[in-house]
């Protein structure tokens, strides 16, 4: 049988691995000793060049249905990994059949959730972990896609100025429909919180958390924010034609949760004295989309809020609040952002993404002022946030270069 390899962008560099040797046993000159999250698979993270992938073992329609589900995912905008191909008609030197591959893209400043427990995160941390999934599943139901295998661990967390945003990493079980029904919704939520109940227990019995984690109160605070922002996102709404005001300020609700409205639906009755309004079109990364317009950074939504904020802050103690807004963006680029990031040390850019650790150092200039008593200067905050905290980190990114 003659190894056959499909893939979305070829990276030649990809024939080179040992495709005849099972994943278990690739060397470690080949595997990058990244954390992963649990898996049913056998799952390794390889360096080609100055790419990072994830290679993950299963059979031939699975890895086929896989790839083409997160294409269509990538095609729809959704967080998930990004596939790049699949390997099959793989034998090992003694002619014996090998499993078929799934290869993806490693989600840069990625991490899985029990690397985030190693890394300091507390059980008072979980609820927002769940905020990230919660998020996740909603814009997933909006766009069609059933997941049918919510977890913890079929996720990967990308930090997002104090938060996280979570991307889907294992599409196996997903369908992609006209529209997720109520049924289905409710599955993906029953068995999120079954499957996530058990994995925080198991975090609990391993130790890994000094206080244990109350499961029940984290899975309820799952359907209760998914319910909620499901109702927000998607809710009818119904008033008096004298309050016609209540159209914006539901858009701008939307919009303060990070949401665009694309398509509204708006209905009066016969005499017209009664409105109603539903969102029909929504999609995440309304602050995404206007910092991106403003200085060309692709960043999540949440870091995007505290870069707009710090923007306009800038803005008013400049008084250029005549001024076209995108010269005030290069002006802000030119003299807080880039100086800024150029004081990071080579050997520590690998440790957060530079919207984070901007986010970072807004959250350190607040402590510092507090203890001086009057505002300490953005620069200095820099200096002394990266010297004392920043170089301390772990990488939290592997590039080719490592």
């Amino acid at each position: 049988m003659a190894m056959r390899i499909v893939a979305s962008r070829p990276d030649p560099a990809i024939l080179t691995l040992p495709w005849d040797t099972c994943l278990e046993q690739w060397p470690e000159d080949v595997v990058v000793p990244l954390p992963r999250g649990l898996s049913r698979h056998v799952v390794r993270i390889v360096r080609l060049g100055d790419r990072v992938y994830a290679v993950k073992e299963t059979n031939d329609d699975i890895a086929f249905r896989e790839y083409r589900m997160l294409r269509d995912l990538q095609r729809l905008g959704l967080p998930a990994v990004t596939p790049q191909g699949v390997v099959t008609g793989r034998v090992d030197r003694d002619g014996e059949e090998l499993p078929a591959a799934l290869i993806t893209r490693h989600l840069k400043f990625s991490l899985p959730y029990r690397s985030l427990f190693s890394r300091g995160m507390t059980a008072e941390h979980v609820p927002v972990l769940i905020d990230a999934i919660v998020v996740l599943l909603v814009r997933l139901h909006l766009a069609g896609f059933y997941w049918g295998d919510v977890s913890l661990s079929n996720v990967l967390f990308r930090r997002n100025a104090g938060e996280f945003a979570a991307y889907l990493v294992d599409a196996e079980t997903g369908e992609l429909h006209d529209t997720v029904g109520d049924r289905m919704r409710e599955h993906d939520i029953t068995v999120g919180c079954e499957n996530i109940f058990a994995e925080l227990m198991d975090l609990n019995a391993s130790g890994a958390v000094a206080k244990p984690i109350d499961g029940f109160a984290i899975v309820s605070h799952l359907r209760e924010r998914y319910e909620t922002l499901w109702s927000e996102l998607t809710g009818l709404e119904e008033f008096r034609a004298d309050e016609m005001w209540r159209i914006e300020r539901r858009v701008e609700r939307l919009n303060d949760l990070g949401f665009d409205v694309d398509e509204l639906d708006i209905v009066t009755d016969l005499g017209g004295d009664t409105i109603r309004i539903q969102p029909k079109v929504v999609d995440l990364g309304h602050h995404t989309r206007e910092i991106q317009a403003l200085t060309g950074m692709t960043v999540e939504d949440n870091q995007a809020r505290r870069l707009l904020n710090d923007l306009a802050s800038f803005t008013a103690h400049h008084d250029l609040g005549r001024e076209d807004r995108h010269v005030v963006a290069s002006r802000w680029m030119h003299e807080i952002f880039e100086p800024i990031m150029a004081m990071i040390p080579p050997d520590a850019t690998g440790k957060l993404e530079p919207a984070e650790v901007f986010h970072e150092i807004l959250e350190h200039r607040w402590y510092l002022s507090e203890q001086a008593g009057h505002e300490v200067g953005i620069h200095e905050t820099a200096r002394d946030y990266i010297d004392r905290f920043l170089t301390t980190r772990p990488d939290e990114a592997i590039t080719g270069q490592e």
